[in-house]
């Protein structure tokens, strides 16, 4: 229970941090710095105790970088720009779950129970009440339907990316090698490095920036990249690992699952971002038609 916990904490700070960094220096500069922060800290990991980049699915791991850390975390941080940390990741963690699941049953032949359709009915309708129009958004209407754009293809990018992660396990089982966490995410992030810097150039190339950042702006935003590395990527992966090997899956994942509530909890408490009544409601809903959705899915 422990580990599960504290991996819901790691994974709702970062995203605090993330939305902190994205607004000092722009999503694509802060998003690039932690996940280059975050490789370095994955190799070490993978080169010292891990198995670097052997096994056989390796090239599918990367794949699932360009899907996750690639597409999904570059979305995450155009929804974080636009929308803020609270209905961000309320969209890429509540709707990841149905996507992928869809996607699983497209592809590799899982099959969707009753019950499963059923919970991600709840998360749809959980998010559509969430999107309702909120007090605790300053912005234009253009402005706000970008974010959720963002936040969709942020849903997408993370469940594909998992559902290719899930592939490529299953070539490397059956090679005959079973990659540890770290190992399998330092092969993931590598590819969602080379993507993120590509997108860093393209916006940097065509000039999409409010402004020339300063050097006062780059030394607060670096403690917030710096502890969106550790808390997602580093602490986060780390303590999931730990909850997988040592609690039931269908423990661990409705836990983590919360996250989106932690999430809301943290903006009102660290920046004062109350929730609507009905916001409320409808992240409430979304994160239990998740919890639920992995709980069966996870076979309790």
């Amino acid at each position: 229970m422990l580990p599960a916990l504290l991996t819901t904490l790691g994974f709702s700070f970062s995203v605090i941090f993330a939305a902190k960094s994205s607004r000092l220096i722009g999503g694509p500069a802060a998003n690039l710095s932690r996940m280059t922060l975050a490789a370095v800290l994955l190799a070490i990991w993978a080169h010292t105790f891990g198995h670097g980049l052997q096994g056989a699915g390796l090239g599918w791991f990367f794949f699932s970088g360009v899907l996750g850390f690639g597409l999904g975390d570059t979305a995450l941080f155009g929804a974080l720009e636009r929308i803020g940390p609270r209905l961000a990741i309320l969209l890429t963690q509540c709707l990841a779950a149905p996507i992928a699941a869809l996607a699983e049953w497209l592809w590799l032949g899982t099959t969707m129970s009753g019950r499963e359709f059923m919970c991600s009915g709840i998360i749809l309708a959980g998010v559509g009440l969430a999107l309702a129009p909120d007090r605790g958004f300053e912005g234009d209407r253009k402005t706000f339907m970008a974010g959720v754009l963002f936040g969709v293809l942020s849903a997408a990018g993370q469940a594909l990316g998992a559902v290719v992660s899930r592939k490529a396990s299953l070539i490397d089982h059956a090679a005959g090698l079973t990659l540890d966490g770290g190992t399998a995410a330092y092969q993931r992030i590598l590819a969602g490095v080379a993507v993120t810097a590509l997108t860093f150039l393209f916006v940097r190339k065509m000039r999409v920036s409010s402004g020339a950042v300063t050097g006062e702006q780059w030394r607060q935003a670096v403690p917030m990249i710096a502890g969106n590395a550790l808390a997602g990527p580093a602490f986060g992966v780390a303590c999931y690992q730990w909850a997988l090997a040592t609690t039931k899956s269908g423990i661990v994942m409705p836990i983590v699952a919360t996250s989106p509530l932690v999430t809301m909890l943290l903006s009102w408490a660290l920046d004062g971002q109350r929730p609507t009544r009905r916001a409320a409601i409808g992240g409430f809903l979304a994160v239990l038609g998740a919890a639920g959705l992995k709980y069966f899915a996870a076979g309790e």
